[in-house]
């Protein structure tokens, strides 16, 4: 039975840092958006029509195969949650981790604009996103996803039954890490390194 832990919000809310010290206080597998983004680009270009399949491609095949051999998963995710498409993307993935035997988290980070513009441009950001380097094109994505999109549900709005919101503004990765594991009660694996972060 796998579990599966999506850390949502807009971009450079965060979600990386919280992802990677929730797998490794947690020793679970990890796939940030931007693994199939990066991949998929490299392959067959930015936003070509290949591109686009091979990317929803990628997530999918890894979705399954976690629960086909019982891999504890955490996923980051950018949503926008004015758009019935991006509910049911997530209500299916609900629906695939909990129907064999899973747990599905759902924490939802929200962070103010200044300081999502800082994170935006961090060197660690620039590493692992090879995408975010344009900063010029990166700055302005993020200001127009951000007035164009609903990019954090209203503050009462509750989507799932383990549904956690957290202002990460003023929060370092660990702090927020230690908010998610102690809310769901998460118990954490029994791996080597290797099995869960190998050559990170």
């Amino acid at each position: 039975m796998a579990n599966l832990i999506v850390v949502c919000g807009p971009q450079a809310v965060g979600k990386m840092v919280v992802a990677e010290s929730l797998r490794d206080k947690l020793k679970y597998n990890m796939m940030m958006n931007h693994d199939s983004i990066e991949i998929s680009d490299k392959i067959f270009g930015f936003a070509t029509p290949a591109q686009k399949e091979f990317n929803a491609y990628f997530r999918e095949k890894a979705f399954d195969l976690a629960v086909k051999y019982n891999v504890d998963f955490i996923f980051t995710y950018v949503a926008a949650f004015e758009m019935q498409e991006e509910k049911d993307y997530l209500m299916n993935l609900h629906e695939l981790f909990t129907k064999n035997g899973g747990n599905f988290y759902f924490v939802e980070l929200s962070a103010d604009l200044d300081t999502r513009i800082a994170r935006n441009e961090t060197p660690y950001r620039m590493e692992r996103k090879a995408s975010k380097k344009d900063l010029e094109w990166s700055r302005q994505n993020l200001l127009d996803d951000t007035k164009n999109h609903e990019l954090n549900l209203k503050e009462d709005e509750i989507w799932f039954k383990n549904h956690l919101k957290i202002d990460n503004t003023n929060l370092t990765p660990d702090e927020v890490a230690d908010k998610v594991i102690e809310a769901f009660n998460l118990i954490p694996n029994e791996r080597c390194e290797k099995e869960y972060r190998f050559g990170v």
